[in-house]
């Protein structure tokens, strides 16, 4: 969000974010609860909620209602969430023409793995009449929109890819930077998963597929950062443990800044092998970083990217993720000619101009009596 707003701030679109102080399950953004903030440049509203089920924030609902009329367009970022439907109600109330950002969760493996009786419901009574009302659908990929036609939407239906902020990626740091923390990935031929940790993000298949490797590529190492369930956590480290390869992994936990960054500088490859993304940030920033990338094709940004060879799909299974990473390390020349591709592609289409130039347009072909 606050991308989205620096680039269209360079065009002289004035942004505020609306939200609550959710923080995760059972946690709260601290020090922000019912203030106005400056953040990245641009204001910030912080809620509390009421609830952890939906984020219900009845303080937000009384904002919005005495508040919208006074913006142009209202854009809404996610479904299944008290924050959207509360924001598209009182903007379609007000007469405000309303933009819905779905963020993934209109595809199948979101619709029907995660609580599928509850969205079904939900989405019939509440997020689909939401959709039919919207001004238009701003999808991050044209898998995204493919998956989302099922719906029989008649609004504005636009593709804009996320933008990162490519400068950080013009001269890392150096590997060294990572090792300090974490010295056993000094001197080693480093796999790099980075991202949430969650069932979508397939890791039980990366590990899997790490443990095929490993015997074969005996300074091969695993690199996983994230945090995410602790649950899930342990039960993927006792997969690997099982598997025979725990000594072989680094668990590097969250990582942001400059750290984030060192991770990339010490990785050969970078591997997202999820079961569902709409788009895939991380992947994004891999390929800035120059990373020949390993992914899969519920990948919507990977899909994207193969057809530029910029990124090697695989199917979603230990033995093809394991086969599409070893044809890599075999090949530097292959490994050359795909990290140079992907840098290209990362900024030729992904940069945050492009971004913001492509939002802008939207929100004027929205409001077509506008100047």
């Amino acid at each position: 969000m606050p991308l989205m707003a620096g680039a269209l701030r360079k065009l002289g679109v004035e942004v505020d974010i609306a939200t609550t102080d959710d923080d995760g399950p059972g946690r709260r953004t601290q020090g922000t609860t019912g203030h106005r903030v400056q953040e990245d440049g641009c204001r910030v509203f912080y809620f509390p909620k009421q609830t952890e089920f939906y984020k219900v924030s009845l303080p937000l609902r009384k904002w919005l209602r005495e508040n919208v009329q006074s913006y142009d367009v209202v854009h809404a970022h996610a479904l299944f969430s008290f924050s959207s439907l509360a924001a598209a109600r009182m903007a379609r109330r007000k007469r405000v023409p309303y933009v819905i950002r779905p963020l993934g969760v209109l595809n199948r493996w979101g619709m029907e793995n995660r609580r599928r009786w509850l969205k079904a419901l939900s989405f019939r009574l509440l997020e689909l009449p939401m959709l039919r009302s919207a001004a238009a659908m701003h999808y991050t990929s044209r898998m995204e929109l493919e998956e989302a036609s099922r719906f029989g939407l008649s609004c504005l239906q636009r593709v804009i890819p996320i933008g990162v902020d490519l400068t950080p990626f013009e001269q890392l740091p150096l590997p060294s930077v990572f090792a300090q923390r974490h010295p056993e990935v000094a001197g080693t031929r480093n796999l790099l998963f980075l991202s949430r940790i969650d069932v979508k993000k397939g890791i039980d298949l990366l590990i899997a597929a790490f443990a095929r490797l490993s015997p074969r590529e005996k300074k091969l190492r695993l690199i996983i950062c994230g945090d995410g369930d602790p649950v899930l956590v342990e039960s993927l480290k006792q997969q690997a443990a099982d598997a025979g390869v725990a000594g072989d992994i680094t668990w590097a936990g969250q990582v942001g800044g400059e750290q984030r960054l060192a991770a990339f500088a010490s990785a050969e490859l970078f591997v997202l092998p999820s079961h569902s993304e709409n788009f895939g940030i991380a992947l994004l920033e891999a390929m800035a970083a120059g990373l020949p990338c390993v992914s899969t094709d519920q990948v919507a940004l990977a899909v994207d990217a193969a057809a530029h060879v910029a990124v090697k799909i695989a199917a979603r299974e230990p033995a093809a993720l394991a086969e599409a990473i070893q044809s890599l390390l075999d090949s530097e020349s292959e490994r050359l000619r795909m990290s140079q591709a992907a840098r290209r592609l990362a900024q030729e289409e992904y940069s945050l101009d492009a971004m913001g130039g492509a939002l802008h347009q939207l929100y004027r072909d929205v409001l077509p009596n506008q100047p």
